[in-house]
């Protein structure tokens, strides 16, 4: 695209200028935007992790607690989710698009994507983004199609792409997770009731028999249908990795956030996610029938009395309030209840998928994907499932009002607790949805800390939120919104660093698996537990155990254990002493990682100057950094003749400005992305036998910027200045 050649000229004629010193306090952006369309092969690539094509080992398997490839070897996923929410992008792209972003992400290290959303219309509608000041943004286009009354026909000039951009990814070696119901949007020819309040029918998808026939339907015409390009069903095909059900659905969470009210109606208040009285009224016939047939009379009696409804009337539901002061009798028999309902819908799908169409896959029936209520009572339900799943964001913007906090300052509220509540024992883990949204000035701590902690707990995939590939010629290199990474230019950066961490085994699995158990009354009681307690709902567990050993729950419904408390620590180092997270009093938080191949320095690097690993340290300006060394060539770090060097900080687009608060956006800016460039020096150290050492600065096409910058030799090794010209990453050579 040569409109931006321009761009990376200013980019490095800034960069040359620029000679600010260590003790800098201000730093000034600068430009720096991605550019995927420009970008081509290159040594910092880690495509090599890659075993393409996708499936030629055959079906991925869930075993033993892991996922492995058709020839025994283990599989992990590094991957993304594939959207379309931005002006400019495109979630199926065109014939030419999809070759590059398959090359592209190949590049970065993904191996897997998460296809999302192809059960939404095929025309765009324009919204306004979660958030006040949000872009405008339109809803991913998918496979059905928007111009008749009914969302049961798909359009075969989007199938068609789909085909195509599936088989560029599987020739990339990258498998695919398909979605089933995510984001559909019901119209009044599909014959579903109350279709113009119902939205995209969460927990409804469970009971309702219109919608329980048509999700059906839908899987039957996308696992079905023959890719024209590959000759095979998506039933039949090896680089299919996953088939999830549902997406963020479920009926507990209706229960356990108070949205079983049965209020929504037109012109109402409509609060949220709420029933509407036909739903409701079919969900409370079938609990009546169902505590007939599984509570005695005098039971059901007590329950009547209970309610203060009359003998010959339904026993309703309690309304969220209620739940702390219930009855176990009528707690307990409304959770069974529920819980019923979401196991028999998914054991309904699994056997129509496997059975009837012949899925090959594995099954992931739901995620774990809201860590502000207690997750025991819908563990019974993923745990019937080949896959446990779970989805969490850092400070999500539809959640927070005080948000753009470090997650390095709060190691008992990161993601990785919130993570490794959901991880059980004999069950693959994996994390289809996470990331730190946009705007976060804190956003390039994510990919390393979410890297290490999930390689030291020995998870099986990760699949951030979100990817975008972009139309030719219809985009502009700025962010455009909470969640599409695609043009951020700090966590396009990371990811090969990330797929190296986590793909490559970098960090290891810790030494000491530690579990816990929960009695069939603790998952009762934790149903009703205030939020204080989150994100595990379990009095007495210690919070910091996922940052130092493996963490996973044994069993449900049994007899009840918990691992005894850790020792105070900071830092608090995992039991493989590769991971370390210190804190002073919540502030100036640091996570270091220390490994052979990778290694790290993530958070307030400046205020933490004796916090370093084997071969990499650092004295620059910057408040808030991260910073990863990666051995490309697949020798430890002091043997390397080829190395990643990746240092960022902070990235907005131009012209944007906070509110008063420094929580969101007022202005989101325009093109080009900015960033904060790391700046000082950066110490490689006890590189064996090295007589030079170079670092060449890339562009965020991963082109060369300029002339490799020499490395001066030092007592303790090599130190490399950084921060002219303007770049994320560097392509070390070391001579020997």
């Amino acid at each position: 695209m040569k409109r931006f050649a321009c761009l990376f000229t200013a980019a490095a004629l800034a960069g040359t200028a620029l000679s600010a010193p260590a003790s800098a306090q201000d730093i000034p952006m600068q430009p720096f935007p991605v550019d995927h369309e420009a970008r081509v092969d290159s040594g910092a690539d880690a495509r090599f992790l890659l075993d393409g094509p996708a499936g030629k080992y055959g079906f991925i398997q869930a075993r033993d607690g892991h996922l492995y490839r058709g020839d025994g070897k283990r599989f992990r996923c590094w991957g993304v989710n594939l959207t379309g929410w931005t002006i400019g992008g495109e979630e199926i792209p065109s014939h030419k698009d999809a070759e590059t972003y398959a090359n592209a992400l190949a590049r970065l290290g993904v191996n897997c994507v998460r296809m999302h959303f192809l059960d939404r219309p095929d025309t765009p509608d324009q919204m306004r983004n979660e958030g006040t000041n949000g872009p405008v943004t339109h809803g991913p286009r998918g496979l059905i199609r928007g111009d008749v009354n009914n969302s049961r026909e798909i359009n075969p000039e989007r199938m068609e792409r789909l085909d195509y951009w599936f088989a560029q990814l599987k020739k990339n070696g990258i498998y695919v997770n398909f979605n089933l119901n995510v984001g559909r949007v019901f119209k009044s020819g599909d014959g579903v009731p109350d279709v113009d309040l119902i939205n995209n029918a969460k927990a409804f998808t469970y009971f309702g028999p219109e919608l329980v026939a048509l999700q059906k339907e839908y899987a039957k015409q996308l696992l079905g249908h023959t890719n024209q390009y590959t000759g095979l069903r998506y039933a039949d095909d090896p680089a299919v990795m996953t088939v999830e059900v549902v997406n963020e659905n479920s009926v507990l969470e209706f229960w356990m956030r108070n949205w079983l009210r049965g209020e929504r109606v037109k012109g109402g208040a409509n609060y949220q996610l709420d029933m509407t009285p036909h739903y409701q009224a079919l969900l409370v016939d079938k609990y009546n029938a169902w505590l007939a047939k599984n509570r005695t009379p005098a039971q059901v009696a007590e329950l009547h009395r209970m309610a203060g409804v009359a003998a010959d009337k339904p026993v309703p539901f309690m309304r969220r309030g209620d739940h702390p002061d219930a009855p176990r009798l009528r707690l307990d028999a409304e959770l069974a209840f529920l819980t019923q309902v979401e196991i028999d819908f998914h054991a309904d799908m699994k056997h129509f998928l496997k059975d009837e169409l012949g899925v090959k896959s594995p099954v992931v029936p739901m995620a774990d994907h809201t860590y502000f209520i207690a997750n025991q009572p819908l563990m019974r339900t993923a745990l019937k499932g080949d896959i446990v799943d779970a989805h969490v964001y850092w400070q999500h913007p539809a959640i927070y009002g005080r948000r753009n906090e470090p997650m390095v300052n709060s190691p008992e509220l990161s993601i990785i607790q919130k993570l490794a509540r959901s991880t059980a024992v004999g069950k693959p883990f994996t994390v289809s949805e996470v990331n730190h949204p946009f705007p976060s000035q804190y956003g390039s701590e994510m990919i390393p800390i979410l890297a290490s902690y999930a390689a030291l707990q020995d998870w099986d995939g990760i699949f951030f939120y979100t990817f975008e590939t972009k139309i030719s010629g219809e985009w502009k290199p700025a962010i455009a919104d909470h969640f599409d990474m695609t043009l951020d230019p700090v966590k396009m950066a990371q990811m090969p660093a990330g797929a190296m961490i986590f793909l490559r085994g970098d960090v290891s699995a810790a030494k000491t698996l530690l579990t816990r158990s929960y009695s069939t009354d603790q998952i009762s009681e934790a149903s009703r537990l205030p939020r204080a307690e989150m994100p595990y709902y379990t009095p007495g567990f210690d919070r910091m155990i996922p940052l130092v050993h493996g963490s996973r729950v044994s069993c449900l419904d049994c007899k009840p254990s918990l691992p005894a408390p850790l020792p105070a620590a900071n830092p608090i180092v995992s039991d493989t002493k590769e991971l370390s997270w210190k804190t002073s009093e919540g502030k100036d938080g640091i996570v270091s990682v220390d490994t052979s191949r990778s290694q790290a320095l993530v958070g307030f690097v400046r205020e933490n100057a004796k916090v370093q690993t084997r071969n990499l340290s650092a004295e620059i300006a910057n408040r808030f950094a991260t910073i990863t060394l990666s051995s490309l060539d697949g020798k430890p770090i002091n043997l390397s003749n080829r190395l990643l060097l990746t240092t960022t900080s902070t990235t907005q687009n131009t012209g944007a400005t906070w509110d008063e608060r420094r929580a969101m956006l007022t202005n989101w800016g325009t093109a080009p992305t900015l960033i904060e460039p790391v700046t000082g020096w950066i110490q490689l150290k006890d590189l064996e036998g090295a007589i030079g050492v170079f670092a060449q600065p890339l562009d965020g096409a991963a082109r060369p910027i300029g002339k490799e910058i020499q490395g001066k030799m030092i007592e303790p090794g090599w130190e490399i200045r950084v921060g002219a010209p303007a770049t994320t990453s560097y392509l070390i050579r070391v001579e020997r």
